[in-house]
């Protein structure tokens, strides 16, 4: 068995397709099959399903995805321990955050955890939720921060590799996602028994895993009738205050077009839909990290409870 083919495999799980899991992979999709059907005959049973329009994971598939990302992530964070317990300059704090939370928390943040502990040097990357959670599984990042729906567990939709068993978070402060669209466009569809075009986060997006596993939208039509899907939150912003449509969008981001006039909430009759509550989280592996890492962290979680990711 060749730890690659349990990197295909995971990349296969995290898009169920076996086109693009290959391109993620960097090698042809023939080549990509051969692995996954390797890695099948290795195990001694089918992982996945394949049908003409779909792929899904076997039982068997299930209950190997969690072991595999497990393996991957333990052997990857040793041969990075290894390699930090040869260095001898100090570590520097290694931040994944998702992109809306980049140009609206983080700064401020940031600034805020700086005048406790001197941080030092800071590598901040941002990317989609599903970027993110791949270099915490990859032992890339040390920290990362993103929205998260409260006191709601793991769906099966969401497809989020963070388990519990490797990961642990910290709630760091709030927010809520509103249904909002332009005034032009919300003064047009008022005249017309057209539906008003719903712009949708992709799966990749983790808002876009909260919207979908939500009750609070009333009945809102989402993912399958979307006429315009991203996995930017700025994307989706751009194009609502366009006019294009109406989306859901975190409120510290369009705190300034809400107060502007340049957008309004969006009303299904005479009421807006209820806003979906959203909490900011901090995650981390459970195994120790630098110790600037567990400075920052001891000091994150004074006097708050942790927990597992969600």
């Amino acid at each position: 068995m060749e730890l690659r083919w349990l990197e295909d495999f995971i990349a296969l799980c995290e898009t169920l397709n076996f086109s693009r899991a290959a391109e993620i992979r960097n090698i042809t999709q023939p080549a990509f099959s051969r692995r996954i059907r390797a890695l099948e005959t290795w195990v001694g049973a089918p992982l996945v399903e394949r049908t003409t329009h779909s792929v899904t994971l076997t039982p068997s598939g299930e209950h190997f995805r969690s072991h595999a990302r497990a393996i991957c992530f333990s052997l990857t964070q040793a041969k990075r321990e290894a390699a930090e317990l040869a260095k001898t300059a100090s570590a520097s704090l290694n931040i994944a955050a998702t992109h809306a939370l980049s140009f609206t928390f983080i700064p401020e943040w940031l600034r805020h955890q700086n005048e406790e502990i001197a941080l030092g040097p800071l590598n901040l990357v941002s990317d989609s939720m599903q970027a993110c959670e791949n270099l915490m599984l990859r032992g890339e990042t040390d920290f990362l921060i993103a929205h998260a729906q409260p006191n709601t567990p793991d769906a099966p939709s969401n497809r989020n590799g963070l388990q519990p068993s490797l990961f642990q978070s910290c709630v760091i402060g709030h927010d809520c996602l509103l249904a909002v669209i332009s005034p032009s466009l919300a003064d047009t569809s008022q005249a017309s028994t057209a539906p008003v075009p719903y712009l949708a986060y992709s799966m990749e997006s983790g808002l876009g895993r909260i919207i979908a596993a939500s009750d609070a939208k009333d009945g809102i039509s989402q993912q399958g009738t979307a006429n315009f899907t991203s996995h930017l939150a700025a994307t989706l912003q751009s194009m609502v205050k366009s006019g294009a449509g109406f989306a859901w969008l975190p409120e510290s981001l369009i705190a300034r077009d809400l107060e502007s006039g340049q957008l309004q909430p969006f009303r299904v009759g005479e009421h807006p839909p209820p806003s979906i509550p959203l909490e900011i989280r901090i995650t981390r592996p459970r195994h120790r990290l630098s110790p600037l890492a567990e400075r920052l962290w001891a000091q994150i979680t004074r006097h708050k409870e942790t927990r597992s990711p969600h």
